[in-house]
C-alpha cells in the first residue's frame, strides 16, 4: 500500500533509473494509495500518478520497464504492470484489477473471485494484461532474468585501475563523532581514490576548499571537498573548478563538511554575496554528473554549493557522523534566545542566564534531533547512511552508473562580477 513517503520512495528510485537510463524492474503486490491519507497521495502533480507518468515517458525513451506481479495489484497498483514493457504474473498468489471483489460487489452486483477478475491464467489467456505466467516467484524471476540476457544494453568494460594504499578503517580515526572537530580532508580523499593519487587544481589558493582530479574504479572524476568555511576565494575556486569539469566533460564528487559562507562586514564588502552566488550557480547548471558525500557538517548555504539535494546530484548519501540543517543547533539557540532576550528588553524586562540556558536547551534538541542522519534518511533527504569502510566501493559502482550515458555541452547562466 502506498504511503505519502512510499510514493516519495518510488519516484526516488524512478529519477535515478531516468537520470541514468537503467532498465525498471518493479515486483508488485500493492493494494494501491492508503486511503485515510488520500489527499498527500493522489492529486498532487509528485503524488501516484507521477509513477504512471515516469513509467510511460521511460518507456518512450527505451529504458525497459519490466514487472512482476507476485501479490495484489489493486487500482492504481494495477497500472505498474498495465504500463509495463513486459509483465509477468505468478499464479494463485498474483492479481491484477482495478477493483477487487468487493467493490464490484457493491458497485455491479456481480460476484466474482480474486482469480475470476485478475488471475495469472485469466491475463495471460484471457485479457493479454500479462505477458508471462509463472508458477511461482522464483519463476517470475528468472523470467525476468532471461529479459534482461535480451535486452540490447550497453554497458562500458570493466577497466583494471590501482587500489587504495591505505587501509580504509583507518578513516574512523581521522573522523571524529562531532561534527564540529575539523579534520583534513586530504586525508579522506587519500584513503577514497584509486592509487591514494590526487592531482591537486589550485592547492595554495583558497586552501578552505580542496579541489582536484582522481580517479574511482578507473573513472576521472573531479573533487570538490572542504577544508573549513567557504570564503570569496574559495568560491570563486570553485566554481572556476566546476566550469573545467563541465568543459571537459568529467562527473564530480562533493565531499560535504561545511559550516556556511564567511559573514562579517569584510565578507560582504568583498562581496561575499555574489561570489558564492557564482559557485551555486556552477553547480545548479552543471551538465555533468554530481554526487554528493556529507562526511561532517551540512549547513546553510554551504549546503547549496555543494551539491545539496536541492542541486539534484545523481546519488546523496551521508556518513554516521554527518549533520545537516539550516545552522548549527548553538548558532540557532544564540540567535532565537538573542531575539527573544531583546524583545524582553524593549519591554524593561531582563533574562537571567539561567533563563536563557533553559530556553536554549529545547532548540538545541530539536536540532540534533532533526539534523541527525537517520532523520534525514527517514524523510530521504538523502539516499542512505554509509560507512566510511563501505564508501570507495559504493562510490566506484555509483560512478560506472552515472558514467554510462553522454553529457550535453556546456551552459552558464549569467555571472554578476
Amino acid at each position: 500500500t502506498y504511503y505519502p513517503i512510499t510514493v516519495k520512495k518510488h519516484l526516488r528510485a524512478q529519477e535515478i533509473a531516468m537520470e541514468n537510463a537503467l532498465p525498471c524492474i518493479y515486483l508488485v503486490d500493492s493494494g494501491g494509495a492508503f486511503l485515510p491519507k488520500q489527499d498527500e497521495v493522489f492529486p498532487d502533480r509528485d503524488h501516484f500518478g507521477r509513477i504512471f507518468y515516469n513509467q510511460a515517458r521511460m518507456s518512450a525513451r527505451g529504458i525497459p520497464q519490466l514487472a512482476a506481479v507476485m501479490g495484489s495489484c489493486t487500482a492504481g497498483g494495477a497500472y505498474v504492470p498495465a504500463m509495463s514493457d513486459e509483465a509477468i504474473i505468478v499464479n494463485k498468489t498474483g492479481t491484477i484489477f482495478l477493483a477487487g471483489p468487493p467493490l464490484v460487489k457493491a458497485a455491479i452486483g456481480q460476484t466474482a473471485t480474486s482469480e475470476e477478475l485478475g488471475g495469472a491464467k485469466m491475463h495471460t489467456q484471457i485479457s493479454g494484461v500479462a505477458d508471462h505466467f509463472a508458477e511461482n516467484d522464483s519463476e517470475a524471476l528468472k523470467t525476468i532474468r532471461n529479459i534482461i540476457d535480451h535486452l540490447p544494453l550497453s554497458f562500458k568494460p570493466d577497466v583494471e585501475f590501482e587500489e587504495n594504499h591505505y587501509p580504509a578503517e583507518e578513516m574512523l580515526g581521522i573522523i571524529s563523532k562531532n561534527h564540529q572537530i575539523p579534520f583534513d580532508v586530504h586525508e579522506i580523499i587519500a584513503r577514497l581514490v584509486d592509487g591514494s593519487k590526487f592531482e591537486e587544481f589550485k592547492s595554495d589558493y583558497g586552501k578552505t576548499l580542496v579541489t582536484g582530479f582522481s580517479r574511482l574504479g578507473g573513472i576521472s572524476v573531479g573533487i570538490v571537498a572542504n577544508n573549513g568555511v567557504l570564503f570569496s576565494e574559495t568560491a570563486l575556486k570553485g566554481a572556476h573548478f566546476v566550469e573545467i569539469c563541465c568543459q571537459r566533460k568529467i562527473p564530480m564528487l562533493f565531499l560535504q563538511n561545511i559550516t556556511g559562507f564567511m559573514v562579517g562586514i569584510k565578507a560582504e564588502e568583498g562581496g561575499i554575496a555574489k561570489d558564492g552566488a557564482k559557485m551555486v550557480q556552477a553547480v545548479a547548471t552543471a551538465n555533468v554528473p554530481i554526487i554528493t558525500l556529507i562526511i561532517g557538517g551540512s549547513f546553510g548555504a554551504g549546503n547549496y554549493a555543494m551539491a545539496g539535494r536541492a542541486y539534484q546530484p545523481r546519488f546523496l548519501w551521508m556518513w554516521p557522523n554527518a549533520r545537516i540543517s539550516v545552522m548549527g543547533g548553538d548558532q540557532a539557540a544564540s540567535v532565537l534566545s538573542t531575539i527573544k532576550k531583546n524583545q524582553l528588553e524593549a519591554d524593561g524586562i531582563s533574562m537571567t542566564e539561567d533563563e536563557i540556558d533553559k530556553l536554549k536547551e529545547p532548540i538545541l534538541e530539536k536540532y540534533e534531533k532533526e539534523g541527525h542522519p537517520y532523520y534525514s534518511s527517514a524523510r530521504l533527504w538523502d539516499d542512505g547512511i554509509i560507512t566510511p569502510m563501505e564508501t570507495r566501493t559504493i562510490l566506484i559502482k555509483a560512478f560506472k552508473v552515472v558514467s554510462g550515458i553522454s553529457h550535453p555541452d556546456p551552459s552558464f547562466p549569467v555571472f554578476r562580477m
